[in-house]
């Protein structure tokens, strides 16, 4: 299952090694990633290969959200049709 994650916030060093290092202990892979700094505010999309996980994906959009929280984040998972359908309006 391929999933969409968002990353904003406030940029500061680590951002891309903790939700990197958090997805492979999750065995979530990276399959592509794009990252910007605009001003002081850090925004990151990266398409995941979720089939290894072994749950449901809104566990892990629980989780991902959670871990967000702790490292000053906004973090958010979705489905990749459900991110394609709502950019596409």
């Amino acid at each position: 299952m391929r999933a969409i994650l968002t990353v904003t916030g406030s940029d500061r060093r680590g951002i891309i090694a903790k939700v990197s290092g958090f997805l492979a202990e999750k065995n979530v892979n990276i399959e592509d990633i794009s990252q910007t700094v605009l001003g002081e505010q850090f925004a990151m999309i990266m398409s995941l290969d979720t089939s290894e996980y072994g749950k449901d994906l809104i566990t892990l959009a629980e989780e991902c959200e959670k871990m967000g929280r702790t490292i000053g984040m906004s973090v958010r998972l979705q489905h990749e049709d459900i991110f394609n359908a709502m950019h596409n309006i």
